[in-house]
């Protein structure tokens, strides 16, 4: 049976006599749904009014569901409600302002004249921007929606409402104001020329649901052409995670990631970061496999990033599809397609076996067929352990970027993000625990500080912002930034003389 992955809620009037939430329960339960909540909403002598909240497949398993409540003698259904339209009405992010605006010396502090004095400081220093602006802790999350999640290209306005998710992870899990963009434009050049034009007022820019090849494109020109930090979480993201949870399965079996034998199935966007940034980690043996099979310099019709990647790794020269790259592997990575990993190639590999099947929602193998075989497992799902999840890294590691007014995002800080990530694991590694939940507040600090830090070592961070000094106060903070409007109102002054 498919797994209950959808909510809704049934308002009901039941006639006032005994047994019946029991029966309709009973009703709820034979449709194969389940009941999460039930909520006493109204009653009347001869009538009670309730809201039942029931976990079901879909659509058509709610409508069911609905139907087989409608039909319990006794029992009338008055409304049924999506609970994820409802959370999505009217959007799910807004913008609140910081002070009050409630007199005219409010007026005058925060708008004109008031803020001529702040214009002209950061006229004089637009490093002063990133004291005294959302500039700071501002990120642009910008898609074309050629690539959303499991729906493929849908466009930029219908990418919308995961756009806004994003923003709600980034200002929940990170403590940054997030704005989605949506750039309707399908040339890479122009995508390019569109994003420049606007990023002067954010701290950061983060790159989503982009399709490759275009993808690589696109960052690779923004990272030339803009002094912020241009991260495309779902290749990057991905490969952070990936890597966290290589460190502590390695240290679980007592192995060194030089050691490792990996093969990464599925060369797109985050297949082709996971191998980059496993190599920049030390892990020399990374053969690559796509639908076409092993990438080797000497295969045709591969795109430039393939022949790259091809370049890049397989060291030992390994020819064929997947049958070959995985005999004696150490590590399955999968960000490809469904049942895409027979069991019969997972007893192939070595002895200390790993298999992370990233693909969603349905893994390259599920967990309850290579579990037993394996000493890892991990998927992306949420309903097994080891889940591989995003939302452990571009948080905390846009928060550490901001922090440090970084200017780029290298692989040394990715490493970082990922070692921050693993260490939050401590000494409860386990097989089944070697990647910390999605929901433990204390991995975006720790990765924020990790990455902030690496920044700075870099001397990636902006001359004279408060992220370039590592311990800097806030009332120095304050001071600088009264300083820089001092000097910009003496600038004024003489001038004027």
């Amino acid at each position: 049976m498919s797994a209950l992955t959808e909510r809704v809620t049934l308002r009901v009037a039941l006639e006032n006599a005994p047994g019946m939430l029991g029966r309709v329960s009973t009703a709820i339960d034979d449709c194969g749904a389940e009941i999460i909540a039930t909520e006493r909403v109204e009653g009347q002598r001869h009538v009670i009014f309730r809201d039942l909240t029931v976990d079901v497949r879909d659509e058509h398993h709610a409508e069911a569901v609905a139907a087989a409540v409608h039909a319990v003698p006794g029992a009338e259904l008055l409304a049924m409600t999506d609970d994820v339209i409802e959370a999505h009405i009217g959007g799910k992010i807004e913008v609140h302002n910081k002070l009050e605006v409630n007199d005219a010396r409010d007026l005058a502090l925060v708008y004109t004249p008031g803020v001529a004095k702040i214009c002209r400081a950061i006229a004089e220093d637009p490093v002063a921007a990133y004291r005294m602006t959302i500039k700071s802790n501002s990120v642009a999350v910008i898609t074309d929606g050629s690539a959303v999640l499991g729906l493929g290209d849908i466009g930029p306005l219908a990418s919308l409402p995961v756009m806004e998710g994003k923003a709600m992870l980034l200002k929940s899990f990170g403590g940054v104001d997030a704005y989605p963009i949506l750039i309707e434009e399908r040339d890479p050049d122009t995508f390019v020329d569109t994003v420049a034009r606007i990023a002067l007022g954010f701290g950061g820019v983060n790159l989503e649901d982009i399709a490759a090849p275009r993808c690589f494109e696109i960052e690779g020109k923004l990272r030339q052409r803009l002094d912020i930090p241009v991260f495309h979480d779902d290749q990057h993201g991905t490969a952070v995670v990936v890597l966290a949870a290589l460190v502590n399965a390695a240290r679980l079996l007592g192995r060194e990631l030089p050691t490792l034998r990996v093969v990464v199935q599925g060369i797109g966007a985050a297949g082709v970061a996971i191998v980059n940034l496993l190599h920049a980690a030390g892990v020399k043996d990374i053969v690559p496999v796509d639908i076409d099979g092993i990438l080797e310099p000497k295969r045709g019709g591969m795109d430039p990033i393939r022949r790259r990647v091809a370049k890049q790794s397989n060291p030992r020269g390994v020819t064929g599809g997947a049958a070959e790259a995985l005999a004696g592997a150490d590590v399955f990575v999968g960000v490809s397609g469904p049942d895409t990993l027979p069991i019969e190639l997972v007893h192939t590999m070595s002895e200390d076996r790993m298999v992370f099947a990233l693909a969603n929602p349905t893994p390259e193998i599920m967990p309850e067929v290579a579990g037993p075989h394996v000493r890892v497992m991990a998927t992306g799902r949420s309903d097994f352990p080891n889940q591989i999840n995003n939302v452990l890294c571009f948080p905390g590691l846009f928060r550490g970027l901001l922090d440090a007014a970084a200017t780029k995002v290298t692989d040394e800080m990715k490493i970082a993000a990922a070692e921050a990530i693993a260490a939050v694991v401590g000494d409860a590694l386990a097989a089944d625990y070697i990647i910390p939940s999605p929901f433990d507040r204390s991995v975006g600090p720790a990765v924020a500080e990790a990455v902030a830090m690496m920044a700075r070592e870099q001397g990636h961070v902006r001359p004279g912002s408060r992220g370039s000094l590592e311990r800097e106060t806030e009332a120095q903070a304050h001071e600088a930034a009264r300083r820089a409007v001092q000097r910009a109102v003496a600038r004024r002054f003489d001038a004027e003389s």
